[in-house]
């Protein structure tokens, strides 16, 4: 591309801060004096090259500052538990609103941290359920009420003016006392009269008598003259009932001679049992007190695995369906339920995936006729002290949900709580669409309305936000650790917006990752909400629809790293469709192409998955080609991440004893798989976990550079061999810093300070061997280069240079050599790993890599796009496979082979709706992907 010659410069002292936010001479990074005024309340989308400077603009300049303001508006005593927070490298910034980033976060991997709790919605159920929430017994379905002193003295009270009404409780006896035992201690306690069968006896008199009349037995506490209104006759009311509840262990009884007799208890019980008072913590699964006692707030526990007890679901009972009762010994338990079947109608010859959900349920219970599972299993445990039977019981134990609470992790009783029929475990489970059904169409009495009002807002406005991001079929239950990572960037996105603030200033972070064009769509909608309660929002994107759909564009460019960091165009599509000379404008013309030829390559080989079963998967068999490109689609939450990532990597690095990862539920591999030397998962994790690994100790370049550094003259005559110039081992290092160029002081209730190491002033390296050089520069200067500039410095040097070239063929010759791999962004982190393979790729004669990819355009400008598919091109054509997980248009289009799954996410998912290529899916009517590849093609 010619860059554009002369860039355009804004001038922004004239401008209001109270319609633009402006920034002026921001040098963050690689921002070169960069000045901007972005309109408030707009929808604006800021794009460019990958390693432009838009993350720089948006959240090291923008949002760095918009929380630096936050934080110095607080007091000095909130201060010092922040920690400072340095003012970003910019002359001003004027017009900030506060701000909000949701920015790309690797998933949790916490096993309690479920939709529910990341969205805050679980919070407030909670709280719904303990307020207004009914107990209800499972023996007859009535309410569990207990009275308060209130209702007694409400009920006293109702009666007419002058009615005489005695308070009383029953007298219970203790253990190791008689009766008269228990009117002395009640003479002592002030007690007067005795109550026996209604009739009233002093209690000295029942002392002293030879002999007690026989009948039931109460202490008389108080008889009341009713005067309404009158404050004194109340409060002596009230005293009376609360001795009563004391003394009567929890009841008290109301009598009006001859006319009513009513006993009130203070206890929580109906039906001969107990019940807890609703309380917030008895709805918390991360909390002793809620937590299921089974499998203490897991959801899960080890028990018998159905699926290793019915391993193949295509086999009727009669052919051997139940694995345990396969063998000799065990197949009397089998020859019962085959004679007498036919006595309660079982079809023994019908496969076990046709059953109904009764026929199997009774598999597990037996009835009269033969003895189920459970009884199995359960003899089993009586023998464990065989061995035999302790291997028999191990092959069939697996992690199941908890039958106690249902996989909801809360203890049993607490689904005895419930609002209009439903229970907090009902509602966990359903999927959120129906959930915010129910609470759409749930009418409550007034008073429980004015107590669940703002708690039932809440909960209405964050569902309604995960419903529009497209993830409706999830329920508040299933765990964050099993969500893709398009689902979880927009369960966090749809957290933010549930608090839907006005007038502050949302800066997003490529919200379309992992979206299927159809779900692109109703992010463009939550966003333009956003936008119209009043709020500036800044996305950092990409994605043309988005584009499209933008107020504004901004534009950095005109290319990456030293080249980036200027302000290339700024308006709106229109305009930049028909003045701008940059990339994404060239792209969005059609004037460059991501790519004009498919390679249309023929396969026969192939690996086979049967019968995968996994999450929301119908029992799939499907083929992936060998030595071609296949890409999986569908929208999202239809079963692609499960498919790749549960099933297929599993199972193929199962057999080659590299993976143990535990593999989702299928049940056979099939096909050329053995043809296969090694399988790799390409993700978006970071390439280290050490502050110290960097772009080009991964792609093992430092090696050769360190060498060529030791064989100069002078590191010769001083004996310096290349472990010298390594930052990672003792020799050459900075001993202050341990090679890390900076030193950090843990503070006290404040956030950890990084400072430059003074011994080494931040180069890595002790003195003597800085000054060993390779043509005038030392090692640390060398770590401080471009990797473009790294390959110019090397020339010559094939290395070097072979390892480096395949970091700028995936569009990364921008990052620095030794730039901590803690600061590459996921899809940054991805293509490294990728040029690590190219770098390596077809070294040894007769290896097949299979690769699987995870959405690899996360972060991805076009004119990126179309080197990483030159580079993915590139491993099959040295005959690798490739499976790529993604949903861009132009990545289908290069596929050789298209498997899309759906045509719904959750329930209404796990299915292959096509296999084939582009051109045929381009021709089926119903498919989400056909329709959005047809526009992509009239584009």
């Amino acid at each position: 591309m010619n860059n554009p010659t002369s860039l355009p410069t804004v001038s922004v002292d004239h401008l209001d801060p109270k319609e633009f936010i402006i920034i002026k001479n921001a040098k963050v990074n690689n921002l070169k004096n960069l000045s901007v005024a972005i309109p408030r309340n707009k929808l604006v989308v800021v794009t460019g090259l990958s390693g432009s400077g838009k993350s720089s603009l948006a959240f090291d300049t923008l949002f760095a500052e918009g929380q630096r303001m936050y934080v110095e508006s607080l007091s000095s005593y909130a201060r010092q538990f922040l920690g400072r927070m340095e003012k970003p490298d910019v002359e001003y910034i004027k017009g900030v609103s506060p701000a909000i980033a949701i920015q790309q976060k690797v998933t949790t991997k916490n096993p309690r941290s479920t939709v529910g709790t990341t969205t805050e919605i679980y919070d407030y159920l909670k709280l719904l359920f303990s307020r207004i929430g009914r107990t209800i017994s499972p023996v007859s379905g009535e309410e569990v009420r207990h009275h308060t002193v209130t209702d007694v003295v409400d009920f006293i009270q109702g009666f007419e003016e002058g009615e005489k009404v005695m308070i009383s409780c029953p007298l219970h006896i203790a253990s190791g006392r008689n009766v008269k035992q228990e009117l002395e201690l009640l003479l002592q306690k002030g007690f007067t009269r005795i109550l026996i069968d209604g009739d009233a006896y002093f209690v000295e008199d029942m002392v002293h008598a030879p002999s007690l009349p026989k009948g039931n037995l109460e202490i008389l506490i108080d008889r009341i003259s009713i005067v309404p209104g009158d404050e004194d006759n109340q409060f002596r009311t009230a005293d009376s009932v609360q001795t009563a509840f004391f003394e009567g262990h929890g009841e008290c009884t109301v009598t009006v001679p001859d006319k009513v007799r009513k006993t009130f208890s203070d206890r929580f019980e109906l039906d001969g049992m107990s019940f807890e008072i609703p309380s917030v913590n008895f709805f918390s699964f991360n909390n002793p007190y809620g937590a299921c006692k089974r499998c203490e707030g897991f959801g899960n526990v080890l028990g018998i695995d159905p699926d290793l007890v019915f391993p193949d679901k295509s086999l009727s009972i009669y052919e051997g369906a139940i694995a345990p009762w396969r063998g000799e010994s065990s197949s009397k338990w089998l020859e019962p339920l085959v004679k007498k079947g036919i006595y309660f109608d079982f079809p023994i010859h019908r496969a076990y995936e046709e059953l109904e959900d009764w026929h199997r349920d009774l598999l597990w219970t037996g009835n009269q006729y033969f003895q189920g599972l459970n009884d199995f299993f359960a003899d089993l445990e009586t023998k464990t002290h065989k061995i035999q039977y302790r291997v028999m019981l191990s092959r069939f134990r697996g992690r199941t949900t908890c039958p106690d609470c249902r996989g909801t992790r809360l203890r049993k009783d607490a689904s005895y709580v419930k609002i209009s029929g439903k229970s907090i475990t009902d509602l966990v489970l359903l999927p959120i669409e129906k959930c915010l059904n129910f609470f759409r169409q749930l009418e409550l009495s007034e008073t429980d309305q004015k107590v669940a009002n703002r708690l039932l807002k809440e909960i209405l406005n964050r569902l309604e936000y995960i419903e529009k991001v497209g993830l409706g079929y999830l329920t508040l239950n299933r765990l964050t650790s099993t969500l893709s990572g398009g689902e979880y960037q927009r369960i966090k996105l749809a957290t933010s917006l549930g608090s839907a603030l006005v007038g502050s200033m949302y800066i997003l972070d490529e919200p379309s990752i992992g979206l299927h064009p159809r779900d692109t769509d109703r992010l463009i909608e939550v966003l333009k909400s956003l936008r119209d309660l009043g709020n500036t929002v800044i996305v950092v994107e990409h994605e043309e629809k988005i584009m499209k759909a933008a107020d504004q564009i901004i534009d950095i460019g005109p290319e990456a790293g030293v080249k980036g960091g200027n302000l290339i165009f700024q308006g709106d599509l229109k305009d930049m469709l028909v003045e701008a000379n940059t990339f994404t404008a060239k792209y969005l013309r059609g004037e460059e192409k991501i790519q004009d030829k498919r390679s249309n390559r023929k396969w026969r080989q192939y690996i086979e998955v049967k019968g995968a079963r996994e999450n929301n998967l119908k029992n799939l068999t499907v083929r992936f080609p060998l030595q071609a490109l296949t890409v999986v689609t569908g929208v999202s939450g239809s079963g692609k991440s499960t498919l790749i990532k549960k099933v297929l990597y599993p199972a193929l690095g199962k057999t080659l004893g590299t993976v143990i990862d535990e593999t989702g539920r299928f049940d056979k591999l099939e096909g050329d798989y053995k043809k296969i030397t090694q399988v790799e998962f390409v993700d978006q994790n970071p390439i280290g976990k050490s502050s110290r690994s960097n772009p080009v100790t991964y792609v093992k370049a430092y090696d050769a550079i360190r060498t060529l550094y030791s064989e100069q003259t002078l590191a010769k005559q001083r004996g310096y061999k290349p472990a010298f110039f390594s930052f990672n081992v003792d020799g050459g290092r900075c001993e202050a810093c341990q090679g890390e160029g900076t030193v950090t002081v843990e503070m006290q209730f404040m956030a950890d300070i990084h400072l430059t190491c003074e011994s080494c002033k931040g180069k890595r390296f002790k003195n003597e061997i800085l000054d060993i050089k390779y043509h005038d520069k030392d090692i640390s200067e060398v770590l401080d280069m471009t990797i473009d500039e790294a390959l110019e410095f090397f020339n010559g040097k094939t290395q070097i240079t072979g390892r480096l070239q395949a970091l700028q063929e995936v569009g990364l010759g921008y990052i620095g050599m030794g730039q901590s791999s803690n600061t590459l962004s996921g899809g940054e982190a991805q293509r490294v790993k990728l040029a690590s393979f190219l770098g390596k790729g077809g070294t040894k004669p007769g290896d097949h890599i299979l690769f699987i990819f995870d959405e690899p355009t996360t972060g991805l400008h076009f004119h990126d796009i179309r080197k990483l598919l030159y580079s993915i091109n590139a491993l099959v054509d040295q005959g690798h496979s490739v499976i790529v997980i993604e949903h861009n248009t132009e990545v289908i289009k290069a596929a050789d082979w298209v498997i899309d799954l759906g045509p719904e996410g959750g329930e209404k998912g796990g299915h292959i709706t096509f296999e084939g290529t582009p051109e045929e899916l381009m021709q089926q009517e119903g498919i989400y992907t056909a329709k959005y590849l047809r526009e992509s093609f009239v584009g």
